[in-house]
């Protein structure tokens, strides 16, 4: 039986997880490309079908269904010490099922802060704090270096479709658009909201970014919101850079940087 410490995860619970976990399950597509980062290929054996970085983990990792739709018998198969979640990605009920047999870690995020914090976090329960306290830092050094576009651009940032979906205030894209020196057309709402686009026209967004996920986004949809709003710039752009927040965060800086440029 290997040591045990008692640690609280991001949502205030606490969890009993060995010092050192050997056989680790990450449930989040941007905590299992963060894990990647931090050397844990050996102790990851199993992620999601969504957990596309690093290719090489996607094609030979144990995939367990996907981020709602976990398959719990086949995440006990493989006898995990330590499942690493999240809040929003994942079915509370789920999570409340694995707990029973394994300590279940989960991640609350909203703001950039809190990416930070959970890096760091994990850092600690895996033992790669070195590692983990250095990407924390490139990532903040990496946000205050950023330049921010001149003109503050009102923007509306769509995420889903049928229904069009878009971001509120308390999420961590808000704040990812913020921190580029643009305003979010949404900021009065909360989380995900839906919403018309003949309704958002009223709100006047100088630009409408489509995101390449959840929802893949294409032409065909710019051309629908031009329709609808001919003065407006439509770009599609990739989500994971607006979303991800884990050590996908080190990559995000430059292109965001591209984005405000263009």
């Amino acid at each position: 039986m290997s040591a045990m410490h008692t640690v609280k995860d991001m949502m205030g619970r606490t969890i009993h997880v060995p010092i050192q976990p050997k056989r680790i399950v990450s449930l989040v597509p941007s905590q299992t490309e963060l894990l990647y980062d931090l050397g844990l290929e050996d102790e990851v054996v199993g992620i999601t079908k969504f957990c596309v970085h690093p290719e090489v983990w996607f094609r030979n990792k144990k995939r367990i269904g996907g981020t709602k739709n976990v398959h719990i018998e086949d995440v006990l198969g493989l006898k995990p010490d330590l499942i690493i979640a999240n809040r929003e990605e994942n079915v509370k009920e789920q999570i409340g099922e694995l707990n029973k047999y394994c300590p279940v870690w989960v991640s609350d995020i909203q703001h950039i802060a809190d990416a930070l914090q959970m890096i760091h976090e994990v850092g600690i329960l895996t033992q790669r704090s070195e590692k983990a306290n250095a990407i924390c830092e490139e990532v903040e050094r990496g946000f205050a270096q950023l330049q921010q576009d001149s003109q503050a651009k009102r923007v509306a940032y769509f995420i889903w479709y049928e229904p069009w979906m878009s971001i509120g205030h308390d999420t961590f894209i808000h704040e990812v658009i913020e921190r580029m020196g643009w305003t979010n057309v949404l900021a009065d709402m909360q989380r995900y909201p839906e919403i018309d686009i003949v309704e958002l026209a009223k709100r006047k967004p100088e630009l409408v970014l489509l995101s390449s996920e959840p929802y893949p986004f294409k032409e065909k949809h710019v051309f629908e919101i031009q329709a609808v709003l001919p003065e407006t710039e439509v770009k599609l752009v990739d989500g994971e850079m607006f979303s991800w927040y884990g050590s996908r965060m080190l990559k995000a800086i430059d292109y965001l940087q591209e984005l405000i440029k263009e």
